[in-house]
């Protein structure tokens, strides 16, 4: 028979496999967003990873429409894949609007496809975990939203992040006074790589694509270095947007958050009120979201989203006001790992249990039902190879404790049970129900 040549074993780039090690930590991750999530009152949903073409493009902006997966299907359809859970959501509800309870909340946590450029913690391919509010424009939805985005990253592990936010109606009524409406969506681009490129660059992007004067980028920036406490900020938007109905309901609205959130107990150093966010997405209508780790502020924003009261008005009549926000999986993952909060492990189990004694299969088997049955996780080894074996192949996968009996053992009601990252070793008698053994167990597990 003729020898194909061998195909060379490889991903595309932006794309990437996840080992064990890798794929341990991001379900606890998602395990952890989604008792945050349900303890809100957040139901799960799912939605093809393909769309029509048309329920995706131009919902997102220029940006979102040149990093899109787009294609004709088989059936002569032009197909673009989902580039976040936002748009998809507002096909959903506009379509089983009838089977909805309004409010709905939902959260949704799957795969999303973006052709841009790879970064650190980014892939073309990565997971979002959202959660949203959809109809209601109540300031009570985005306040909870925030509260949300507090209680998943303390549920996490960390203490030290600061939420920003802002108001996208602040800066339309800014734009409003300037006579620069029109130009709201070129500024807004502009404005959100503030952080990025500096306010020089950003002006000079502004006259280019917005056609700003000196006077007025000098506006706009102005507005956006304002600095100082919550209390102080709002202070200066005031005169700012004074005159502008719609400023000035941007502000109150960013006054009704804070106070919500200092209500139900956020502490204000957690919070920062920073009129330099924009977020680049251009479904965005009002409050905005970006949470930042005090410890690694330069890797970006780990949770943001922001209000959006008229995406769903492209699919249905009914006003459909939505509020939430979405948890950056791999970025946060590099994140944590780069902050050394990653425990190295291959095995969700933290037991071992070693298969040495040929005759003693159901003993084994035995032994290891009765350490789940007390919920803890246990592999047996499937081969009766040498103790040391068996050990090294134990440490490689990053087991807590292995459990050692042999014949004399088992006669005995007795069992070692060794610590695999202390070295020690302690003798447990085998009783019926293991009360003994699953004593010892949490001792070295807590």
């Amino acid at each position: 028979m003729p020898q194909h040549a061998k195909i060379t074993p490889r991903t595309l780039k932006g794309f990437r496999d996840y080992l064990p090690e890798t794929m341990i930590p991001r379900e606890r991750l998602i395990e952890t967003a989604r008792r945050v999530y349900r303890s809100y009152g957040f139901s799960p949903i799912d939605t093809p990873a393909l769309e029509y073409l048309e329920v995706l493009s131009g919902k997102g902006g220029d940006e979102s429409d040149k990093q899109l997966y787009q294609f004709c299907d088989r059936d002569k359809r032009w197909v673009g894949m989902r580039f976040d859970l936002t748009v998809p959501l507002a096909r959903f509800v506009a379509q089983h609007l009838d089977d909805l309870p309004i409010p709905f909340k939902r959260y949704h946590i799957a795969a999303v496809w973006r052709g841009e450029n790879t970064q650190r913690g980014r892939y073309r391919e990565f997971v979002q975990c959202d959660f949203d509010t959809i109809g209601t424009r109540s300031a009570a939805a985005d306040i909870e939203t925030a509260l949300v985005i507090c209680d998943l990253l303390r549920a996490i592990g960390f203490e030290a992040f600061t939420l920003r936010i802002n108001h996208r109606m602040v800066l339309a009524g800014l734009l409003e006074k300037l006579g620069l409406s029109g130009q709201s969506v070129a500024i807004l681009r502009a404005l959100d790589k503030l952080a990025k490129i500096g306010p020089e660059k950003v002006a000079e992007e502004m006259k280019a694509t917005a056609g700003t004067t000196d006077q007025q980028t000098h506006e706009v920036l102005r507005l956006a270095g304002i600095s100082g406490t919550n209390d102080e900020v709002l202070a200066q938007l005031g005169p700012l947007v004074a005159g502008s109905a719609t400023g000035e309901a941007g502000v109150d609205r960013l006054a009704e958050v804070l106070a919500g959130l200092r209500a139900a107990g956020v502490p204000d150093v957690r919070v920062r009120l920073d009129v330099a966010i924009a977020r680049g997405l251009d479904y965005y209508t009002g409050t905005i979201y970006e949470t930042y780790l005090d410890a690694l502020p330069a890797i970006g924003s780990v949770c943001s989203g922001g209000r959006y009261d008229n995406l769903a008005g492209l699919f249905t009549s009914h006003e459909l006001p939505g509020v939430g926000a979405s948890l950056g999986l791999d970025r946060l993952l590099a994140a944590m790992e780069e902050l050394g909060m990653i425990e190295k492990v291959a095995t969700p189990a933290p037991v071992f249990i070693a298969y040495f004694d040929s005759t003693r299969l159901h003993d084994y088997l035995k032994l290891a039902a009765a350490v789940r049955s007390a919920g803890i996780g246990v592999e047996v080894f499937p081969e009766p190879k040498k103790l040391g074996q068996q050990l090294k192949y134990a440490d490689r996968r990053g087991f807590r404790v292995a459990l050692i009996a042999g014949s004399r053992e088992f006669e005995s009601g007795r069992c070692q049970v060794k610590d695999l990252q202390s070295g020690g070793q302690r003798d447990v008698p085998l009783e019926p129900d293991a009360k003994s053994l699953v004593a010892a167990l949490h001792e070295i597990l807590q």
